[in-house]
C-alpha cells in the first residue's frame, strides 16, 4: 500500500487532472500494454450495470485487451444511450491515440451514479495522457481512481515459472458500497506471464471468489464493480494452457494471494472503519451455507455497530445466524472472539468470558469464529465495523 514499486514488463501508465474532481486532483488514468494481452474480467452481478461494465463485457468476448482507461468522480451509470455512447466514444478515442483497435480498450468509471460525462473531458486530456505514459506511473493511476478512499491500494508479487521471472501487480479502489458480488470497487491486475485467455478467465473467477467476493463493508452492491486482468506474455515463459499443470498451480496461488491482499486493503479502508473483522463460519453442511451464514453476520448493522462500540453482544450474532436462511441446531452452536469462547452449545459462558471478549474487541483486528457443528464446510468473510463516520461520509457523499 502507498509506496509500492509497480513495474511490469511491457506495461506503461499515466494519469492526469481532467477537471472531473477539481483542478488539483488526478481523476483520469490510463494503462497500456505494448502488445495485445490475454484479458479477463469479473464484473458486478447487479441487474443495473454501468455503461463501462456493459462495454467491457462485450470487448472481452475476444479474450484480449491492450489498454484500460479509468476515471473517478462520475460513474457513468444509469445514463442511458448517451452514457453508452460516451463509453464507446472513449474507447475509440483511446484506440486512435494509441494506434490500437477500440475493442482492445477497457473503460472503467467510478463515482456518482446518474450524472453524465462529456467526451470533451477525455478529448481535452488524451494527448497529455498518452504522451505521459511511462513504466513507473502506476501509483498515479491508483490515486486517480480513488473516491472516498483514504489511501491508494496496490500490491506486487513475483514468482518463477519455467525459469522465467513473472511479475503480477495490482491496484484497487473501494471503501464504501462494498458487498459481494462484487463490491463498489475497481481492480486492475497486470502480469507479464504468458497464459491462455480461457485459463486466465477461470483463474480470475476462482481468485475473485476467495477475495473480492468475500468482503463486505456495508452490504451494498454497486453498478460499476470490475476486476480486469491483463497478461501480455512478455516474460517469455512457456504459455500456461492448463490450470492443473504445475505452472498453472503456481500462478493461481500467486493470483489468489495478490487478489486477497487488495481485497483486504479495501476492507481496512472501509468508510469510517475502526476495526477489521474476519467472520469464520465452520462446521457447516456446505460451503454455500457457510458463506451465506458468514455473510449474514458480517452484514448485520447490529453486529457491526456492536463491534464499533466494543460490545461483546453475541446475541446479535446468533440472531443474524437465525435469519441467514441456513439450517442448523442453535443448541449446538459455539461462538468465539479470537480464542475466547463466548457461547458453547448455544449458551453464553458468563460475565468472565464476556469481559475477556470485550478485551478482544478493543483490538484493531480480530476474528469471530462460529462453529455450527453440522458438517465439515467452512467459509471466511472479511468485514469492518459500522461507525458514526460512515453515516457522515455517505450522508454528504454528493455534497
Amino acid at each position: 500500500m502507498g509506496d509500492t514499486i509497480m513495474e511490469v514488463t511491457g506495461f506503461k501508465a499515466g494519469a492526469v487532472r481532467a477537471g472531473i474532481r477539481g483542478k488539483d486532483r488526478l481523476d483520469v488514468g490510463l494503462i497500456y500494454s505494448e502488445v495485445p494481452a490475454a484479458a479477463a474480467g469479473v464484473f458486478t452481478t447487479s441487474q443495473v450495470k454501468a455503461a463501462p461494465v456493459l462495454l467491457d463485457m462485450e470487448h472481452l468476448r475476444n479474450g484480449k485487451a491492450q489498454a484500460i482507461i479509468v476515471n473517478s468522480g462520475i460513474a457513468n451509470a444509469c445514463t442511458g444511450a448517451q452514457g453508452m455512447e460516451l463509453a464507446r466514444g472513449t474507447a475509440r478515442l483511446v484506440g486512435e491515440h494509441l494506434g490500437i483497435a477500440a475493442d482492445l480498450v477497457q473503460v472503467a468509471s467510478t463515482g456518482v451514479i446518474g450524472n453524465q460525462l462529456e467526451l470533451s473531458i477525455f478529448t481535452n486530456c488524451m494527448d497529455k495522457l498518452v504522451t505521459g505514459l511511462n513504466e513507473t506511473a502506476f501509483m498515479d493511476v491508483a490515486r486517480a481512481m480513488m473516491t472516498t478512499d483514504t489511501v491508494s491500494k496496490t500490491a506486487v508479487r513475483t514468482i518463477s515459472i519455467g525459469g522465467e521471472k513473472i511479475t503480477l501487480a495490482g491496484m484497487a479502489k473501494g471503501a464504501g458500497m462494498i458487498m459481494p458480488n462484487m463490491a463498489t470497487m475497481l481492480s486492475f491486475i497486470l502480469t507479464d506471464a504468458s497464459i491462455s485467455p480461457d485459463v486466465l478467465k477461470s483463474m480470475l473467477q476462482k481468485s475473485a471468489d476467495l477475495s473480492f467476493n468475500a468482503i463486505t463493508v456495508d452490504g451494498d452492491t454497486s453498478t460499476n464493480d470490475s476486476v480486469i486482468v491483463l497478461a501480455n506474455g512478455m516474460a517469455g515463459n512457456t504459455r500456461i494452457a492448463d490450470e492443473a499443470s504445475e505452472d498453472g498451480r503456481v500462478f493461481q496461488e500467486c493470483l489468489n494471494d495478490l487478489c486477497l491482499d487488495l481485497a483486504l486493503q479495501i476492507v481496512r479502508d472501509g468508510e469510517g472503519a475502526t476495526k477489521f473483522i474476519t467472520v469464520h463460519v465452520k462446521g457447516a453442511e456446505s460451503g454455500t451455507e457457510a458463506a451465506q451464514a458468514a455473510r449474514t453476520v458480517a452484514n448485520s448493522s447490529l453486529v457491526k455497530t456492536a463491534f464499533f462500540g466494543e460490545d461483546a453482544n453475541w446475541g446479535r450474532i446468533i440472531a443474524a445466524l437465525g435469519r441467514s436462511g441456513i439450517s442448523f441446531d442453535a443448541e449446538k452452536v459455539d461462538i468465539f472472539f479470537d480464542d475466547v469462547i463466548m457461547v458453547k452449545d448455544g449458551l453464553g459462558q458468563g460475565p468472565e468470558q464476556e469481559e475477556k471478549a470485550t478485551d478482544v474487541l478493543k483490538k484493531n483486528s480480530f476474528s469471530v469464529i462460529i462453529d455450527l457443528k453440522k458438517g465439515s464446510a467452512a467459509w471466511k468473510i472479511y468485514t469492518c465495523d459500522l461507525s458514526m463516520d460512515y453515516i457522515k461520509i455517505n450522508a454528504d457523499y454528493r455534497t
